[in-house]
């Protein structure tokens, strides 16, 4: 595998951790993880990439190695941590970024505020949230209200081998080898017996706001650097979206330089399913050549 370290970071308060992988003077690639992720899960993907980069990917604020934000998650806060985030690691240049569902969702938000701050896109398996109608908004504020009397948890587990068990039943495309990788960096040990998933459980609140479509649409429409959206074999994309085809093509109409590609072989967590592939696919893509 190839070798990494670790770098720590002043964003806006909170310590993040962004894990190297490279020479500092090879361009610059970011990976940005999903909810629930760490950083170190695009290990496989690095591994993969032929050509030399100096890839950077953070641990978003409460998960993996990063700080806990005391005050809770709001989901503008990542796209305000991944601008103090490139002005440190970036600051005379935009740069290649890509990013895995949440990550992904983030970075075509961010993409539109900034778009002169990144140089190409992708976004896997991340083209934004159902669609949701106002009429739900008292059920959500109730709904945040009680869960935030009684915070979420998460279930503890008595060893690194049910950590193991976990992964897999998660995503029962990962290999016994990946698993036994991931499980150390997506949880820890906090005691003999005792282990815990590396990542704050007020992840798990319900967000108070709806999911307004029109306003990632808005967002995507001024994007201005090329596009790529990477997808699996759609089964996750169907289920998650619950909508249709047209609804699909609203979505991918928004971006003015889209390009597609799918890797039928793999599930929603590209990066672990097919790795090679999607290297492959990356980095024809932010060589330029494609």
């Amino acid at each position: 595998m190839k070798p990494n370290q670790s770098l720590f970071v002043d964003v806006r308060g909170i310590r993040y951790h962004v894990r190297a992988w490279g020479a500092p003077q090879a361009p610059k690639l970011m990976l940005l993880h999903g909810w629930m992720d760490v950083s170190a899960s695009f290990q496989f993907v690095v591994d993969a990439l032929r050509h030399d980069w100096y890839v950077l990917a953070p641990d978003w604020r409460g998960f993996g190695l990063s700080a806990w934000d005391s005050n809770g998650y709001w989901f503008a806060d990542y796209l305000a941590d991944l601008d103090f985030l490139l002005k440190r690691l970036s600051p005379e240049e935009p740069i290649n970024i890509a990013g895995h569902s949440m990550g992904g969702n983030a970075l075509g938000l961010y993409a539109g505020a900034r778009p002169g701050r990144v140089k190409r896109i992708a976004l896997m398996e991340g083209f934004g949230l159902p669609k949701t109608s106002p009429d739900k908004a008292p059920k959500r504020f109730a709904q945040w209200m009680d869960e935030l009397a009684s915070p979420p948890t998460f279930k503890p587990y008595g060893s690194l081998e049910e950590v193991v068990a976990r992964l897999k039943k998660n995503n029962p495309m990962l290999t016994e080898e990946r698993a036994n990788f991931l499980a150390p960096h997506w949880a820890r040990k906090v005691s003999e017996g005792r282990w815990e998933l590396a990542a704050d459980p007020r992840h798990k609140l319900v967000h108070p706001i709806l999911y307004r479509l029109e306003e990632a649409i808005a967002c995507w429409k001024q994007i201005t650097a090329p596009t790529l959206w990477v997808w699996g074999n759609g089964h996750w994309m169907k289920d998650w979206f619950r909508g249709s085809e047209e609804e699909l093509n609203e979505r991918r109409a928004a971006i003015a330089h889209l390009q597609e590609e799918q890797i039928p072989e793999s599930g929603h967590m590209l990066h672990f399913d097919a790795p090679e592939t999607l290297a492959e696919i990356l980095e024809r893509f932010f060589w330029g050549t494609t």
